[in-house]
């Protein structure tokens, strides 16, 4: 095994990227491309035997890492939260399930910079926990989906067209980018991500600017939000709701794990790109709810009603904008909104796709989805994806604003119990790792104050699973609001039944039709070699190698006078 994943490592550290074939016969393998059939042309040469291509660059997984999760959410169930709560519970809220995702990344970050995968959590928890555990993750995240908000935050923009429409224009532009290379997810999703953040840390500040009464002609509220009983309102039950929502915007977290698993340096992208989690946590999402609280009043009927009624009328970021001054730039503002629904949409289409290659490559799934064409792109999931995705319209049946309540609590409890499983999954990484007697200077990266992160994130996902089901029960249906929220109890356990029901059904199947009787993986057993970065001993050598070649590297600069290069060079090491 650690010889077989020298060999992986090695071709993976000469790759160039391109994923070009090292087959001398280019002339015999032209003539059989030209025998071939028109439509299996076009799908790439469809063979099971393909892998993906290790062709996405560090920049890329570096900026998915930071601009990638600011979904669809921070910019609809915000205003949510703050309606149903008030700005200091959904503060409040959104710092504790930050800190949760915090922990989530940071040791989901430590197996993938080592392990680095398509399959991402699902695989490490079928080899370091049980077959059962990687199958109810990985479909439990496949059936995640943002695109009913797509079609909600669009439907604002421009209402002579339905939402079905909007989910059409969206799906079929983001396919066609999926079809042709990963490569090319890679470059549309920096972009896509760097525009979000340049105009959610702009609405930062022109937020900030407002509600401290800078803008001449629009007195901001200062801190009246937050005064006379109206930071926290609801009482306990109200705060606990706002976890789905929070739940909700921070999902994809853990898209730079799944990543990883085309990344041509993950041992060193990996590291590099979780490493920002918690400055990206406060800057996006923190400071994002604080603005939001600051200035609009939680009985505002813009956040009622986009938490509430049947359509979703403005992001509470266009209002802001608006009240503001800068009302000529509604527009512009749901551009911009526009690149994150692309960006959502970009990556439920790529994740959702990657996770069932996964499931199907390790049998936990119809063989089909695991066939992959020439170009790494596994056509047969993402045509599923395509044809799920359409689940979009239904919006146009029951209405936009139940189907995306619907969808924000079915996803937020789906991401409660996978993020919480992951914590459980690093424990037992670690737990395999000490009893096969491994080194961990092995790891290319090693989360901070083991084993503190996986036991918060599983202290949190308890607590705030039963916050959940405490609101759920008391919630009493005395007005419309609370009967919406009616519903929301029966997506909550919803949500649980699949989780269980998916372990348990794979559990049986296990036993009754394959004849295993032993349900754990030995932790002796556990498999730390296949799809490593390195065998055992091979971090030391890499990092003496990286070293050697650094002083290299900075000895010729300060000979030919380029000390400031090597100055940046070093503080950007140590920054890192």
């Amino acid at each position: 095994m650690a010889a077989l994943s020298t060999a992986r490592t090695q071709s993976w550290l000469s790759d160039d990227g391109k994923g070009a074939p090292h087959d001398s016969d280019t002339l015999e393998k032209g003539a059989q491309a030209a025998a071939t059939p028109v439509w299996r042309r076009v799908l790439g040469g469809m063979h099971e035997g393909h892998e993906t291509k290790r062709a996405m660059k560090s920049r890329h997984l570096t900026m998915i890492a930071i601009g990638g999760t600011i979904g669809t959410g921070i910019f609809l169930s915000a205003g949510s939260a703050i309606s149903l709560a008030g700005p200091g519970s959904s503060l409040l809220s959104y710092f504790a399930v930050g800190v949760f995702c915090y922990g989530v990344v940071i040791s989901l970050g430590e197996m993938a910079a080592y392990i680095p995968v398509t399959g991402s959590f699902a695989s490490f928890g079928s080899r370091f926990f049980s077959p059962a555990l990687g199958f109810t993750l990985g479909w439990n995240y496949w059936l995640q989906c943002e695109l009913t908000a797509a079609a909600v935050i669009l439907q604002y923009w421009d209402s002579r067209l339905t939402a079905w429409q909007y989910a059409l224009i969206l799906i079929v532009p983001i396919f066609i980018i999926q079809l042709i290379h990963v490569r090319v997810y890679g470059e549309s999703e920096y972009w896509f991500a760097m525009i979000k953040v340049v105009m959610i840390v702009f609405f930062i500040c022109v937020g900030l600017i407002y509600d401290w009464g800078g803008v001449r002609g629009h007195p901001g509220p200062g801190l009246t939000n937050f005064r006379d009983g109206q930071a926290f309102v609801g009482g306990f039950s109200a705060f606990a709701q706002t976890f789905v929502y929070a739940f909700y915007s921070y999902g994809g977290v853990e898209l730079v794990s799944i990543a990883a698993g085309e990344s041509a340096s993950p041992h060193k992208a990996v590291p590099r790109a979780v490493k920002a989690t918690f400055f990206r946590i406060i800057i996006f999402y923190v400071l994002t709810m604080l603005t939001i609280g600051l200035c609009i009043n939680y009985q505002d009927e813009t956040l009622l009603s986009a938490a509430y009624d049947s359509n979703v009328a403005a992001s509470p970021i266009t209002v802001v904008f608006q009240r503001a001054g800068f009302g000529a730039a509604a527009h512009v503002v749901n551009a911009v909104l526009l690149t994150a629904v692309l960006s959502a949409t970009n990556s439920c289409f790529y994740a959702s796709s990657r996770m069932l290659l996964a499931l199907a490559r390790a049998g936990q799934a119809p063989r089909i989805f695991g066939w992959v064409n020439s170009r790494g792109v596994p056509v047969p999931s993402l045509m599923l994806s395509l044809a799920v995705s359409c689940i979009t319209f239904l919006t146009t049946i029951w209405g936009e604003g139940v189907i995306f309540t619907w969808l924000i609590n079915l996803t937020g409890i789906s991401s409660l119990l996978v993020w919480g499983t992951i914590g459980a999954i690093s424990l037992r990484f670690r737990a395999a790792w000490r009893a096969q007697g491994r080194d961990l200077e092995d790891l290319p990266y090693r989360q901070p104050l083991f084993p503190v992160l996986p036991i918060i994130t599983l202290v949190l996902a308890i607590a705030m699973f039963v916050a959940q089901g405490y609101a759920s029960a008391v919630e009493t249906p005395f007005d419309a609001k609370a009967r919406l929220l009616a519903f929301n109890v029966i997506a909550v356990y919803i949500g649980v039944a699949a989780y269980v029901l998916c372990y348990i059904g794979y559990t049986l199947y296990e036993w009754v039709w394959l004849g295993k009787r032993s349900h754990m993986v030995p932790l002796k057993e556990v498999d730390l070699d296949t799809d490593a970065v390195w065998g055992p001993g091979g971090g030391v050598r890499m990092r003496e190698q990286e070293a050697v070649e650094r002083a290299t590297r900075d000895k010729a600069d300060i000979a030919d006078g380029r000390r400031m290069r090597v100055w940046v060079r070093q503080v950007g090491r140590y920054a890192a």
